[in-house]
């Protein structure tokens, strides 16, 4: 009974807080238009993705469009998986820009940024994010 009563107490101060998290009234959600992918192979099994697209609050979506890209590609290639070297963003005017350089193989590859290139593409699918 105590436990009811003190949900009953921080109940509104939570539903209010839940409440200022959303949208304002009217408000449009942005929406990211992905701009292209640019594949360059430089050598052997490294792969230079280079993504645009706008309406990204941050660089989060950029950098998930490039992954996505370079799951994509291993597959493509007939690999499963990718490893991550190195990203450089650009936003200028409203555009974010990744140039991002991927390892792609066909066992995994050592590292900590790793990609299983087929559970990628799924997730990638899952959220609306187009790959090659």
């Amino acid at each position: 009974m105590a436990r009811l009563s003190t949900l009953a107490r921080v109940a509104p101060g939570l539903l209010a807080g839940l409440a200022a998290c959303a949208p304002a009234e009217g408000a449009a959600p942005s929406k990211i238009v992905y701009e292209g992918v640019e594949t360059r192979l430089l050598e052997g099994d490294l792969v230079d993705f280079r993504v645009a697209l706008r309406g990204a609050k941050d660089d989060t979506a950029v950098v998930d469009y490039a992954t996505c890209a370079a799951a994509q590609y291993a597959l493509i290639r007939g690999y499963g998986f990718a490893r991550h070297i190195r990203t450089k963003i650009d936003h200028e005017n409203g555009t974010w820009q990744a140039d991002a350089v991927y390892l792609i193989s066909a066992a995994l590859p050592r590292g900590l940024k790793t990609i299983d290139a087929q559970v990628t593409v799924g997730d990638c699918a899952d959220q609306g994010i187009p790959t090659v």
